[in-house]
Formats: C-alpha cells, sequence, structure tokens
C-alpha cells in the first residue's frame, strides 16, 4: 500500500495524547513506554475524538464512552471486537512523522448534484458548514477549489437565506443557502418566505441526521419535509444515488419557473455515497422554455381600445415589471404616460425622468397619489394591489401579469391580461407607434409642477431642526450623494418609510422585504447583492436600529470577505415604527426602547469602518466618506424618532 507521510508533531512527551492532522486524517499521537504511536482519531464505536481521550492502563481511553485501545496498534482489550485503525510512524531528526495510505477520491452522490447545481448557473451559496451537512459541504469545496463556486460562510442561517433572496431580487437568478439539520434548517424559513411572498427563486440545501435513526427523535431530528412543505415550491428527501442530478435539477426548475422555493434535504450518510457510474449530466437546455409570452389577441386590441378611449391613462409598475422597464418607458414616452410606482418598485424608473411620479401608497409621495387620482385608465403592470399600495379600485383597471393567479386575485378588474410584461407593452407599442399623444402634452409640465410643489414640503421638514437628525435632511443628503448605479437593500420600519418618501432615485436599484416585510433583511440582503454585482456597482444597506441588530454579526461575516458594504444605519434608540402604532392604537408606548451600542465604535472594532453623526451639517462628509469606504463601513446616524 502507498503511503504519503506527513509530519506530525516535534515531539510527544511521555504518556500523552494529542490529536493531529495526516493530509486530512485525523491522528490520534501518543507516546507510551518510550514508543510513539499513531491510531485513527474516530472511536470504531461511535466515532470519539481518541485524541481528545487520556492513557490509562495501557490503553487510550476514549473520552466519549471509555471505550480502549492500545496506543500503537489499535486493538481492544481481550475479549473486545472493535479495534482502531493504526499508522506507521517514523522519528526523524526534524520531527514525528506519519504515514497514511493514499486513497483515490470517489466521486459521490454530493458532487454530481452540486455539479448540477452549478450547470444550472448557481454559482453563489450561503451557509454554515456543520456535522450533518459535511459531504455536501466537501463537494461545494471541491467546486470551490476549481473557481467554479463560491462560499460565503455566515454566523447566522436566517441570514444566508436573506443573503440569498437579496441576490434573487437583483439579478433574478437563484442562489443557494445551506445549513445542518434541526434548527440550522429552521433559521432558513424567515428569508425563504421572504422570497416565496416576493416571487424570486432560492434553491434552500439542508443536511438530515441518519435516515436509520429518522422518526423515533435522534439528536437534531426534525421532520424538515413538514417544516418545509408550506414555504418549498418543491421539496425532496435525496435518498441514493440513482436520479441524484435530476433531482437538484427538479428542484432549479421549480424555484426559476414558479420563482420560488426549490428544497433538497441531504441525510447524513447519503451525501457519501458514490456517484453512478459515468458522467450523467442534468443541464437547463430543453428543460426551460423562454418566458415572453404574448397574450391573447382579443386581450390585446381590447387594452388598445380602452388605451385609446382614455382622457388620461396611467401606467403603475411593480417589481414583477423590473426586467420590462426598457418596454415600458418606451411605451410611456411614445403616448405621454405619466408612470407610478408601488413601493417595492421604487427606482424602476429614476425619480427625475419627465414622466415619472415616485412611489404610490404608505410610503409614497403625492405626485404619485395626485396623478393616480387624474386618470381615468390605470395601467397595471407587474403589481398586485396591495392595500399598503393602495390603487384605486374606483378607476378603470388594466391588468397585466405572469402569474395567473395575481389577475384580479383580491378584486376584479377591468381588463385581465395574461402574458409577459414586457412583450405585452411592446405589442401595444408596436400597434399605438402612430397615434396621437398630442392631448396629453401637459402631462410632463404638471408632473414638474407636483415635484416642484413636494421638494418644497420636503425642505421645510428638513428645516425642521431638533436635538436629533430628522429623516428629511438625511434623505436630501444621501440622494445627493449616492452613487447613481447603486445597489440599496432597505429594511423595515420607519426608516424605511421615510426612505420610500424622501429618498430620489436615479439608477439605483432598490430591494426589500416586500409582502414578508421582515425586519432584519437589510443587510443580509446587501450581502447577496454585493455577491451579485462582482464589484461593479457600489452596494449600501440602510436600516434602523432594530433591524440591524438582528443580524449585526454579519457585519464580521462582510469584513471577513472583504465585502465593501456601506450601512446608513439610522439610530432612534427605539422600534420607532411600533411606538408610532402604539400611539395611533391610543396604547402607552411599552418596550419598544432599545439599548444600543455605539455602532460606529462597533464597525472598527469588527475590522470595518465606523462614522457617527450627531449634527445634520456633518451628513454629507459623512455620506461621502462612508460611501468611498473600501472596507466595510457603519455610517451611524443619531435620529430622531418622531419626525420621519
Amino acid at each position: 500500500m502507498e503511503l504519503e507521510w506527513f509530519k506530525a508533531a516535534e515531539d510527544v512527551p511521555e504518556g500523552r495524547v494529542i490529536t493531529m492532522t495526516a493530509g486530512v486524517t485525523p491522528v490520534c499521537l501518543s507516546r507510551f513506554k518510550g514508543q510513539v504511536g499513531a491510531i485513527s482519531n474516530r472511536c470504531p464505536h461511535q466515532g470519539g475524538p481518541l485524541g481528545e481521550g487520556q492513557i490509562e492502563n495501557g490503553y487510550v481511553v476514549c473520552p466519549w464512552h471509555g471505550y480502549e485501545y492500545h496506543p500503537i496498534t489499535g486493538n481492544p482489550p481481550a475479549g473486545f471486537k472493535d479495534k482502531a485503525e493504526s499508522y506507521p510512524v517514523e522519528e526523524r531528526t526534524d520531527g514525528i512523522y506519519v504515514g497514511v495510505p493514499i486513497t483515490e477520491k470517489i466521486r459521490t452522490l454530493s458532487d454530481e448534484m452540486i455539479e448540477t447545481m452549478i450547470e444550472w448557473g448557481v454559482d453563489t451559496v450561503f451557509g454554515m458548514v456543520g456535522h450533518s451537512n459535511l459531504g455536501v459541504a466537501e463537494a461545494m469545496r471541491r467546486q470551490e477549489e476549481q473557481g467554479k463556486l463560491r462560499f460565503f460562510g455566515v454566523r447566522h442561517e436566517g441570514a444566508a437565506a436573506f443573503a440569498a433572496s437579496g441576490y434573487a431580487k437583483l439579478t433574478g437568478r437563484p442562489a443557494a443557502c445551506f445549513a445542518i439539520a434541526g434548527p440550522g434548517a429552521t433559521n432558513l424559513l424567515t428569508g425563504l418566505w421572504d422570497a416565496k411572498a416576493d416571487r424570486v427563486p432560492i434553491l434552500a440545501l439542508t443536511g438530515q441526521v441518519e435516515t436509520q435513526v429518522l422518526g423515533p427523535g435522534a439528536f437534531q431530528e426534525v421532520d424538515l419535509a413538514a417544516a418545509f412543505h408550506a414555504v418549498a415550491a418543491w421539496s425532496q428527501t435525496v435518498l441514493g444515488p440513482k436520479n441524484a442530478g435530476s433531482l437538484m435539477a427538479l428542484a432549479l426548475k421549480h424555484a426559476i419557473i414558479k420563482r420560488d422555493v426549490g428544497h433538497l434535504i441531504f441525510p447524513n450518510e447519503v451525501q457519501v455515497l458514490p456517484a453512478l457510474p459515468g458522467e450523467r449530466q442534468f443541464p437547463p437546455e430543453g428543460r426551460l422554455s423562454h418566458t415572453d409570452i404574448t397574450p391573447a389577441q382579443a386581450d390585446i386590441d381590447d387594452g388598445i381600445r380602452r388605451i385609446r378611449a382614455a382622457r388620461l391613462p396611467v401606467i403603475i409598475v411593480g417589481h414583477g415589471a423590473r426586467a420590462s422597464m426598457p418596454e415600458i418607458i418606451a411605451f410611456a414616452e411614445r403616448l405621454n404616460l405619466p408612470i407610478i410606482t408601488t413601493f417595492k418598485g421604487k427606482g424602476l424608473i429614476p425619480d427625475d425622468h419627465p414622466l415619472a411620479c415616485g412611489v404610490l401608497g404608505r410610503s409614497g409621495i403625492p405626485v404619485a397619489s395626485s396623478m393616480m387620482n387624474r386618470s381615468d385608465c390605470l395601467i397595471v403592470l407587474g403589481a398586485s394591489f396591495s392595500h399598503h399600495t393602495g390603487i384605486a379600485e374606483y378607476k378603470q383597471r388594466i391588468q397585466v401579469d405572469f402569474d395567473r393567479m395575481a389577475l384580479g386575485k383580491f378584486d376584479p378588474v377591468n381588463l385581465p391580461v395574461w402574458g409577459d410584461v414586457g412583450r405585452t407593452v411592446s405589442v401595444w407599442h408596436d400597434a399605438m407607434q402612430h397615434d396621437d399623444a398630442s392631448q396629453r402634452t401637459y402631462v410632463t409640465a404638471e408632473i414638474a409642477k407636483r415635484w416642484q410643489q413636494w421638494r418644497a414640503e420636503k425642505a421645510r421638514r428638513a428645516a425642521d431642526h431638533s436635538d436629533r437628525i430628522n429623516s428629511a435632511i438625511l434623505f436630501e443628503h444621501l440622494s445627493q450623494t449616492m452613487p447613481e448605479d447603486a445597489v440599496i437593500a432597505v429594511d423595515v420600519g420607519n426608516n424605511t418609510y421615510s426612505f420610500g418618501r424622501y429618498f430620489e432615485c436615479k439608477r439605483q436599484s432598490i430591494l426589500m422585504s416586500g409582502y414578508l416585510g421582515s425586519i432584519g433583511f437589510a443587510f443580509p440582503a446587501a450581502m447577496g447583492a454585493w455577491a451579485a454585482v462582482k464589484g461593479q456597482r457600489k452596494v449600501v444597506a440602510v436600516a434602523g436600529d432594530g433591524g440591524f441588530g438582528q443580524y449585526m454579526a454579519e457585519f464580521t461575516t462582510a469584513v471577513k470577505y472583504g465585502m465593501n458594504i456601506t450601512l446608513i444605519l439610522l439610530n432612534n434608540a427605539e422600534l420607532g415604527k411600533i411606538s408610532k402604532e402604539q400611539r395611533a392604537g391610543h396604547w402607552q408606548v411599552w418596550q419598544t426602547s432599545l439599548h444600543n451600542p455605539n455602532f460606529a465604535q462597533y464597525a472598527e472594532i469588527c475590522g470595518g469602518k465606523g462614522i457617527r453623526v450627531t449634527q445634520a451639517q456633518d451628513l454629507p462628509a459623512a455620506f461621502a466618506e462612508g460611501l468611498a469606504s473600501e472596507q466595510p463601513c457603519i455610517v451611524e446616524v443619531m435620529t430622531d424618532a418622531l419626525k420621519i
């Protein structure tokens, strides 16, 4: 048997037991009666670490259950059958060497499945490596070693799911989140619900206890198929190498086509089973169709008729129109149609575009609401009529969506159109390219007037000084300083309402926890966005102290991987939105105060950059410095909880 030799130690004292690693082989090294011995560090009984034991009566005693093995030969005492594997040892002039057999690497079921995952375009994984997912982790490590995969180890699995969700919301493509059995897997659920609620693709990979002990209630056993049943569009336990790659392809097909959660469960011992012989591939080619579906001709014609008959059609775009904005803007410019966005659609059209009216709804501005009120036909593209947005029910409404269930979901609309948003708008544009839009030449002037009025109101609010900084002045300066193509992940709460009202977008992409509205989303989602843009765009998170507190340890993750994310942190020492709701409900404000550290100092302690702002006049310089930082940076702004 061919051996590979590794230096184990300079020396081992008499009677001592230590652990070392020979390549990837854990070894229990000891000296007994002057002789050095090396045996497997894994107890044959239940895998206990023999190198953490001790020598008693001439035997290495396992620290878990007291099983005994001779330190040189690995043999048990007379009458026992378990034997620990022993390895050759040489004492050389420069130290002690151990020889371990050279073994051929076996292509495992996990290798096949991770190769398939990469073939489907998933090259980014966020997660935590642990005892019940090590076989899958090794397959990922091999792919990362070849430059085909990037793995980001996080501090909490919830952050892994939010990061993967943020990645998908920005790109439209899935990333993966990865966890162990039991609590690691259940920690993923909130971030997966966020992706599901906002209709973006995501892949969840979870370890599981060994199949032999499923059912009786083993350590960290959770019925993951049941736990993920509601959140996953498709969930499957991998039980053997047959069809393993096909299962990965199916998980990703469900995630991509349904814009939902694909989930795979890997029992511990199954992960290292040998893959079936032969190079098997399960590529997406031939499994995914084009999505630019043209609606029925009757719906196309009816839409044209209604738009032509309207005095002032207005376009309302939601997150579902993200990929179709060039077509939508061209259509609006041709017919002089105002464009309003939902909050989830904030930034899809720059606020300085002559037809842009900003955000509609609770997080919105008067420009949007006034133009909706003047309209007699609403063209709703990729939006779902949430109560948060408040699209008028008494107006004529044309709704276009790729999902038939979204059409008229809460209330009937005048014309539900099933088709791809961009394709539908392009067909309308082609059919109406010679229409006379001169009767709506007043539209841009009206929008400009409304913006002028709103900006004057914002300036008045910005001038309203107090001991702490108000949101109007904060977001006025941030709007002026933010890179025009930045990616901005926002949290929930008063900080986000204020962002919606006061921040003026140019070409930035905005990410948020839309329908789930989960606190803590911003910073992990910014990590996902950072992985997606690969240094091509600046990534910023905007959060309150309550939201960042949920995952503040992930700042160390950003430092570890050199993620130069800038966090704009609004510190009002309070869960301000909840306090506001308590007051509105005529309740006493109770248990909403927060005890915070100095977050700027925290950033420095973690190895990043920290800036604290207490005076409004210091905001421009602080934002400029923070946004230019090549390190992860927290710009902590001491804000007023009452002035949002």
